[in-house]
């Protein structure tokens, strides 16, 4: 059996079976990511509750796998030298399950269709829509300077028209089904959470819905967009 006990993280979130996969997440756009693309993978895999609150997200226990201090982070016993790999950002850990199984994402040319559309969601859609959903839901809500709400707003609005014109030939943001998919659409999802879908459009656009519509009727998603559950 795996020896995990060189993290210090499992000492407050403990392994039943350190032979599977650990995964310390929280059911966020970013959280869900992780687990979506684990259930997709059939993985075997532990999830750890690990809330937003400091007293989990800046205990030592945690910083001694993300010092970044985000979820979600993992462990896999099973790294590529056969030995514990640890891992943060939920972007290099969707690559990292892809690239461990040979799934969601493509070789050739058709890798890096997969990859700009991760980076896409990653540097454009998550930030700019966490933005949007703090200056409308969140602490920035009761600010009465309404430059800052407009321009992310603006901004948001722009990205959906990316993503609406470009599935104008496809079902999925690269080709098939990728992890590009597992990145992008639980933060289009996210305005539903915000109350921001009328204020950029959401009822102007045809396809983005539908597209969100499509990765939520996959058995996988439906598991794992609750993964680790709240309570």
């Amino acid at each position: 059996m795996a020896d995990l006990s060189a993290f210090p993280i499992t000492k407050r979130w403990p392994a039943e079976d350190p032979s599977r996969i650990q995964l310390y997440s929280f059911p966020t756009p970013n959280g869900v990511k992780a687990s979506i693309a684990l259930e997709e993978l059939g993985l075997p895999y532990e999830a750890h509750k690990v809330s937003l609150s400091d007293t989990d997200v800046k205990s030592p226990e945690f910083l001694s796998l993300n010092p970044n201090n985000k979820i979600p982070a993992m462990i896999d016993p099973d790294g590529p030298d056969g030995g514990p790999i640890d891992l943060f950002e939920s972007g290099a850990i969707l690559i990292y399950l892809a690239e461990k199984t040979g799934k969601l994402m493509p070789k050739g040319a058709e890798r890096y269709d997969v990859l700009k559309w991760l980076m896409f969601q990653m540097g454009g859609v998550g930030p700019m829509f966490g933005q949007l959903g703090f200056f409308v839901k969140l602490g920035g809500k009761d600010i009465e300077d309404p430059r800052p709400r407009e321009r992310y707003i603006s901004e948001a609005r722009r990205l959906l028209d990316v993503v609406e014109s470009e599935l104008a030939d496809r079902d999925w943001i690269a080709g098939a089904y990728s992890i590009a998919d597992i990145a992008l659409a639980p933060w289009l999802n996210a305005l539903d959470f915000y109350g921001a879908k009328d204020m950029v459009g959401w009822g102007e656009l045809s396809r983005v819905p539908a597209y969100v519509d499509r990765f939520y009727a996959r058995p996988a998603v439906q598991r794992g967009k609750e993964i680790p559950p709240r309570d």
